[in-house]
C-alpha cells in the first residue's frame, strides 16, 4: 500500500526512504521548472547525487506520447532494469507521466512521487493512476500503478503563485463534499487571500487521507474510486475544449467549475441542498472567476462528455451528490439536463 509521508524536511524524508529500498540504479525525473527550483532541496544528498536525471519540459500541455517516448529511451539507454527506482519530482504532469512510465517500462518498476505543486500533492501523486493526454483528450492513455512512497513536503507551497494554490484547492473543494459538514466549512472558511502555511499544510493532509481512504476500498475504480470523479466529467470538458482553443486553464479550476454544473445536476436529480449549491457557486464564482462559453459550443463539450472513460457505451456517467458526504456513482443525465447544468453555470457572475 502507498505510504504518504508529510515532510517539513524533504532531503532528511527523502534519505531515509531511499536507505528502507533495494534498488539497483535510481533515476529523476524533472520538469525544467523543478530541475531549476526543487531539484536543489534534494541535490545534496548522496543517492540524488549518484542519480542520472531526466528533464522534459514542463506544463499539462508536454504530458505526451513523445515525452513518454523520451524517458522510456533515457531509462533504456541508461541502463535502467525491472529493479531501478525512478523518482518524479514535479506536479501533476510529471507524477502522472512518469508513473506511466513507471507502469510501463520492462513491465513495471517502482517509483516515488515527490509533488511539487498542491495540485500535485491532492490530486496526481496520490492514488496509482497514472497517463497520458493523447488524441486531445485528456488522460487517455495509462495503467493503475501505485508509488511506493509519496513524501508531501512543505517547502515547496511557499513559492507557488495564487493561481498555482486556487488550482490544488479546487480538488480540496470537491475531497470536502465528498466526505463532510466538517471539512466542507473547513475548507471555506480558510481564508485563500491570506495564507496561513501552516493551516493549509494541514489541510492538504485531511483532503490527500479523504482521498486515500475511498482509494484503498477500490484500487482500480470499479466501485466507491468513481466517487473522486466529481466534478471532473464536465471539468475535464471545460479543460479539453480550453486546451483545443489553445486557452489552457488550470486543471483546479475547471474542476471547480465542473462542480458548479454537477452539483446542479445534483440538486435536480439526487435532490442535493439548494441551500449547499447556492453557497459553493458563490465561493468557486468568488475565487476561480467564471469560464465563457457560448450554447454553440455545447455540441463540442457533448462530445468530450462522451469520450469520458467512465461512460458505458454511449451514456455520459457522472459522480453526483444527495448532500454532503452522501455519494451516488453511476449517475446519467441526458443531453437536455446537461445542457441545464451549463445554462445554470453560464448565467452566473
Amino acid at each position: 500500500m502507498q505510504q504518504i509521508i508529510k515532510s517539513n524536511q524533504i532531503a532528511n524524508h527523502l534519505t531515509a526512504v531511499l536507505n528502507g529500498i533495494n534498488y539497483d540504479k535510481l533515476f529523476v525525473l524533472t520538469d525544467k521548472h523543478t530541475q531549476n527550483l526543487c531539484y536543489p532541496l534534494i541535490s545534496s544528498i548522496p543517492a540524488i547525487q549518484q542519480a542520472k536525471r531526466v528533464t522534459i519540459a514542463a506544463n499539462d500541455s508536454n504530458k505526451t506520447l513523445e515525452n513518454l517516448v523520451h524517458v522510456w529511451s533515457f531509462l533504456t539507454n541508461n541502463g535502467a532494469t525491472r529493479h531501478s527506482l525512478l523518482i518524479n519530482l514535479g506536479g501533476g504532469m510529471i507524477t502522472d507521466l512518469g508513473g506511466f512510465a513507471a507502469a510501463t517500462f520492462k513491465r513495471g518498476i517502482a517509483y516515488i512521487n515527490i509533488p511539487t505543486t498542491l495540485l500535485g500533492a491532492v490530486d496526481a501523486s496520490v492514488g496509482g493512476k497514472t497517463g497520458i493526454n493523447f488524441g486531445g483528450y485528456k488522460n487517455e492513455i495509462g495503467a493503475f500503478h501505485a508509488p511506493l512512497h509519496t513524501i508531501i513536503s512543505t517547502e515547496f507551497f511557499n513559492t507557488l503563485t495564487q493561481k498555482d494554490i486556487l488550482s490544488g484547492y479546487g480538488e480540496m473543494i470537491k475531497h470536502a463534499l465528498l466526505d463532510s459538514d466538517e471539512t466542507w466549512e473547513k475548507i471555506l472558511n480558510f481564508n485563500l487571500q491570506e495564507i496561513d502555511y501552516s493551516l493549509l499544510n494541514d489541510l492538504v493532509m485531511e483532503s490527500v487521507l479523504i482521498k486515500q481512504r475511498i482509494v484503498e476500498q477500490d484500487p482500480h475504480e470499479k466501485n466507491i474510486r468513481k466517487a473522486l470523479n466529481l466534478g471532473h466529467t464536465i471539468g475535464h470538458a471545460l479543460e479539453s475544449f480550453a486546451l483545443e482553443n489553445n486557452k489552457p486553464v488550470p486543471h483546479g479550476y475547471a474542476v471547480a467549475w465542473g462542480l458548479i454544473a454537477e452539483l446542479y445536476l445534483s440538486h435536480k436529480l439526487c435532490g442535493f441542498p439548494k441551500k449547499t449549491l447556492d453557497k459553493a457557486s458563490k465561493f468557486i464564482l468568488q475565487h476561480y472567476g467564471t469560464y465563457s462559453f457560448t450554447q454553440k459550443d455545447y455540441d463540442t463539450f457533448y462530445q468530450f462528455m462522451i469520450h469520458d472513460k467512465k461512460n458505458v457505451g454511449n451514456t455520459i456517467n457522472f459522480t453526483l451528490l444527495s448532500d454532503t458526504g452522501e455519494v451516488k456513482i453511476n449517475q446519467t443525465a441526458d443531453r437536455g439536463m446537461i445542457k441545464e447544468a451549463l445554462d445554470y453555470f453560464s448565467r452566473l457572475d
